[in-house]
């Protein structure tokens, strides 16, 4: 047992961890931001359902990011790129978010939804350019060690549901206390932490910009056509494109509701934060480790499997809030396990599409295939308030959990089995 949990602190507890902790911060807290924080100020500022399920159709940038990530991959970033190609992109881009988190505070969204439409957007932007530089950064740790990639994928992941607490509870806390402009002035400190965490780091993998792919031609077929080229080399990689979409929708589905769910039922902002941070944290936290442990010993065909089904009763369950109300028990009940499955679910297809990617491509083919998962998240979920008003609360979450059956089945038929030797 000792021997056990001497292998977990090595794995777990070491610079490169600490790092990619940072950096999943980083790129979790602008996140809320423009999601459900920004959601409960809407509602709260007299704007209605459907406008706020169309809101989020200002986080496209997160589902067609691999437009702009062949640039990121390959172009050097004046002056600063001797710092390395994924550290020089992510200082700038950082100092850009606070920037524009800052714009939105002064925004008041019942006077002006248009400018702050249009500033979320900018800062939706600006992280998923963060995404696809961190990304490919966690990816090339651990280009010599791809056994502990799904560990790495659990830190990351960790370092990012804080940042969701951060931006959730925290912005929630601050707006209860203060208001909401003076909250997201706060929020922008946030890219502190990854600016620090890039400026103390080294870079994963040594680039070497090549000269002879200026003509833009030979640019395009070198920075964005071969990548493509090589994804469809996979074996049934239309199911893939099909299972990245699928797999984490029932979540996704009903995330930007979840706030303005929480207020219809009863719950104050201090009562939301304090579920939010106390509870939801400890077990996203939990969730993520616990997944990345348990793929290294059942493999990850049958981890997803299981984590998939637990992801649809989970949203099921939000269904028992909606008929018993303002519940405070089974409020915390319902959200930590929601976070919990949630933590499991988004490790294992985090560890799944970095699986898949070339590591001559990185950037490019992982913001290809985050970017189908922006798709379900952020596209296809702007059509949930006008749902969730002509169903009900009750029925919408039931069909909301539904909608992920299918990649249950694409995976029992499609996805290596990889079972641990």
């Amino acid at each position: 047992m000792l021997t056990y949990f001497k292998n977990i602190k090595d794995i777990y507890i070491n610079k490169t961890m600490l790092i990619l902790l940072a950096l999943g911060f980083s790129s979790g807290f602008p996140y809320l931001l423009v999601f459900g924080t920004l959601t409960l100020w809407l509602k709260q500022a007299g704007i209605s359902l459907a406008f706020i399920g169309g809101f989020s159709l200002v986080k496209i940038p997160y589902s067609v990011k691999w437009l702009w990530s062949p640039l990121i991959d390959n172009l050097k970033m004046p002056y600063l790129h001797r710092l390395g190609r994924r550290r020089s992109w992510a200082m700038v881009i950082q100092v850009c978010l606070f920037f524009s988190i800052l714009a939105m505070s002064v925004v008041n969204p019942a006077q002006n939804s248009s400018l702050m439409a249009f500033l979320a957007f900018i800062t939706a932007f600006l992280s998923a350019s963060q995404d696809i530089v961190l990304d490919a950064y966690r990816v090339e740790c651990f280009e010599k060690s791809p056994d502990k990639q799904a560990n790495g994928v659990a830190i990351f992941v960790l370092g990012y549901r804080l940042g969701l607490i951060y931006s959730g509870a925290g912005a929630l806390y601050l707006a209860a206390l203060f208001d909401w402009n003076i909250a997201y002035k706060f929020m922008a400190l946030g890219a502190l932490v990854g600016f620090f965490a890039i400026l103390f780091c080294q870079e994963a993998v040594v680039y070497q910009y090549q000269k002879q792919k200026r003509k833009i031609g030979e640019f395009l077929s070198a920075s964005v056509v071969a990548p493509f080229k090589d994804f469809i080399r996979h074996a049934h990689w239309g199911w893939i494109v099909a299972l990245i979409f699928t797999y984490h929708l029932s979540n996704a589905y009903v995330n930007p509701l979840l706030n303005p769910f929480y207020d219809d039922m009863g719950f104050s902002k201090i009562e939301i934060a304090n579920v939010m941070k106390l509870y939801g944290m400890i077990a996203a936290i939990l969730g993520g480790i616990i997944c990345g442990l348990l793929i290294t010993k059942i493999g990850l065909k049958k981890g997803m499997l299981y984590f998939g089904i637990l992801q649809i009763l989970s949203t099921m369950a939000f269904s028992l809030q909606a008929i018993y109300g303002h519940n405070m028990p089974l409020f915390i009940a319902v959200v930590t396990i929601e976070n919990f499955i949630s933590g499991m679910v988004t490790t294992a297809l985090v560890a799944y599409v970095s699986s898949l990617c070339n590591k001559a491509y990185t950037a490019t083919q992982y913001a290809l295939l985050s970017s189908i998962m922006g798709v379900s998240r952020d596209i296809f979920s702007s059509t949930s308030g006008v749902v969730a008003s002509f169903l009900g609360w009750k029925l919408f979450f039931m069909v909301s959990a539904l909608i992920s059956l299918p990649s249950l089945l694409i995976i029992w038929f499609f996805v290596k089995d990889d079972k641990p030797s």
